[in-house]
Formats: structure tokens, sequence, C-alpha cells
């Protein structure tokens, strides 16, 4: 298996992994009245990773797919409106069903493709596989945050 193999296992499992901890935390949250004072709860922490994965890395993807070498910087993505989002469940099964597309996408590129690079504010240049592990690092900052919660 290569490099970009692995990495999109790794982003075609954060769902499930993420799933796991969301619903654990939803528990927690219940039996406390609540996710703890100025954290976001589970469902709020998932939807965050639904706006991210379109209007940021699917975005990004998309861009460099455009060509030329795009200029990205960070800006909070504005929610995500499906009625799907306002349940934990539902929002769940939206990042699955937007990530999976971007697993999709990103499986069909070629070698040329994985090359293409963007300019990130933070991060500097990045090709696919580079953004692709921002993503993968953004999703376990999250996961560790529900599993703490």
């Amino acid at each position: 298996m290569n490099k970009h193999e692995d990495l999109l296992r790794r982003l075609a499992t954060a769902p499930e992994r993420l799933a796991v901890a969301a619903l654990a935390r939803v528990t927690a949250e219940a039996a406390a009245g609540g996710p703890p004072a100025g954290e976001w709860s589970a469902r709020e922490v998932i939807a965050h990773l639904v706006a991210v994965e379109t209007h940021v890395w699917q975005a990004r993807l998309d861009s460099l797919e455009a060509g030329g070498v795009p200029r990205w910087i960070w800006v909070e993505p504005e929610p995500v409106d499906n009625p799907r989002a306002g349940t934990v469940e539902g929002v769940l099964s939206l990042f699955a069903d937007f990530r999976a597309a971007t697993v999709i996408q990103c499986a069909g590129f070629d070698d040329a493709q994985w090359a293409r690079t963007g300019d990130h504010d933070t991060y500097g240049l990045l090709d696919v596989g580079g953004l692709l592990t921002v993503a993968a690092d953004h999703d376990d900052e999250h996961l560790a945050g529900l599993l703490s919660g």
C-alpha cells in the first residue's frame, strides 16, 4: 500500500472513529446536563467537521483541480444548511457522506494531480497529500477533544 492509499484509508475511517467518540460523548453530556462549560457539544463538533469538509477541504481540492497555485487563508466556515445536521446521528451521517465523496475524488487522482500545490498562509506550499494530512490531523484533534470531554 502506498502513502496515498494509507492517507485515504485514514481519512475514510475517520467518520466511524468520530461516531464512536461522539455517541459516547452524547451519553456523558446527557448525564451531566449538557457539554462542559465553554465547550462544543458532540453534535456541534461533528457539524463543524461537516462544514470544514465541504467549505474547506473539498473547496481546496476543487481549486487544485482547477489549476494554478491557489492561495488559501483560514476562515471559519459557515455551518452547513441541511436538515440532517439537527441531530447527532444526522450530522454523523452527513460527515460520513461528505468524507466519502472526498476520498472518492482523491482516489481517482493520478500522480500529477497528487503533486498539485496550493499556498496556505500557515503551512506554506501543500500538495494534495499535505492538504489531506492537515485534514486528517484536524479530525484527530477533534477526536481527542471528544474523548477527553
